[in-house]
């Protein structure tokens, strides 16, 4: 045999070679996408304990109501009253609005896994949640930096607080933060769905969060993580540096007001909104540090609870807890919804 032929033989068995690897490679990646397709998630929650539920589920429930019923009362308040229709209760209320969806994207179907006994979450559902939860959460961030602006040009440039934050400008501030958190969330579902999970997986949270899902991954997770990350130092990181930097300018402003009269209600007006960004990055901040810590699920779920439960929660309480304006709005609601007739007269003298 010649070695002309020899080597035409030992050419065609290495490209039939290569050729069988790479459809068995292609039919491997064709049945990992199938499994991936049909595959099912295990929320796990915070105790696989039975006798835990009743109460895991009694209290969230009253959570969710809570958050459903004082989130919602900020809203009629100020749309019903017109001397809260300034900017800074057009945002709160638009705060109010996506506090409600924020929840409303993992409370609900915790309480229905529980009360149904199960844990399952479709694949689907879990990329739906994941994209509604990323929505919502990026508008709290853009929303509350906006509130820090309001207030900085509020007590810093007084005189032309009615042309800075307009109207006009106000909604495109608004329109903006949406359209930003649209594109996130589509990013980030766009990036989940490159991924693969081959088998049913348990996910030891109570919602398809996003780094305990990168992490179940059997595929390449290096773009996802990269996303994840600049994620986090360019809206989390940025935002924070915008509110620092707005309430940096309003001390100095405070400072340089002449009567204590003058700087106590130039602090009220954004001590509020302060304390709410405080609860709001601290508990934040503490789901990551915990996790990348001491590498504990159940510290990062129990973390969790306070920036994705608690913090929409305690929102309506702490804006109406100093705030005279506020107040009023409410109670000028409850007249107009609740009491009616001559019970009105008798029941102002003790609002």
């Amino acid at each position: 045999m010649s070695p002309a032929i020899s080597r035409n033989k030992t050419c065609h068995s290495h490209q039939r070679f290569l050729a069988s690897k790479c459809e068995c490679n292609h039919t491997h990646r064709e049945t990992v996408r199938n499994q991936t397709a049909s595959s099912e998630f295990l929320l796990m929650g915070f105790s696989e304990s039975p006798e835990l539920q009743p109460l895991i589920f009694g209290l969230f429930l009253s959570m969710y109501l809570i958050t459903m019923f004082g989130n919602l009362l900020i809203i009629l308040a100020v749309s019903s009253d017109p001397h809260l229709h300034t900017p800074m209760y057009f945002f709160l209320s638009n705060l109010s609005f996506v506090d409600i969806c924020f929840t409303s994207t993992t409370i609900p179907k915790m309480l229905k896994n529980i009360w149904a006994q199960s844990k399952v979450i479709t694949y689907e559902g879990c990329i739906i949640q994941m994209q509604f939860f990323a929505l919502f959460i990026g508008l709290d961030v853009f929303l509350l930096t906006v509130m820090a602006h309001d207030r900085f040009v509020a007590i810093c440039h007084p005189l032309h607080y009615t042309v800075i934050m307009s109207p006009q400008i106000c909604g495109l501030m608004v329109l903006v933060s949406w359209i930003v958190s649209v594109l996130i969330s589509l990013l980030e579902s766009l990036m989940m769905l490159r991924l693969s999970f081959c088998t049913v997986l348990e996910i030891p949270h109570f919602f398809c969060e996003l780094n305990q899902m990168i992490q179940l991954a059997c595929s390449d997770t290096f773009l996802n993580n990269l996303e994840m990350y600049f994620k986090a130092v360019f809206l989390a990181g940025g935002s924070l540096i915008c509110i620092i930097y707005s309430y940096s300018k309003i001390v100095s402003c405070i400072h340089r007001i002449s009567p204590a009269q003058g700087k106590y209600k130039a602090f009220s007006s954004c001590a509020l909104h302060l304390l709410v960004v405080s609860v709001f990055y601290c508990t934040g901040l503490g789901v990551y540090l915990s996790l990348a810590g001491t590498r504990s699920s159940h510290s990062s779920t129990t973390a969790s609870v306070m920036y994705t439960v608690v913090t929409p929660m305690l929102n309506p309480f702490i804006y109406s807890l100093r705030n005279k304006d506020l107040k009023k709005g409410l109670k000028k609601l409850f007249g107009k919804v609740i009491l009616k007739g001559p019970i009105v007269i008798d029941l102002k003298k003790y609002l």
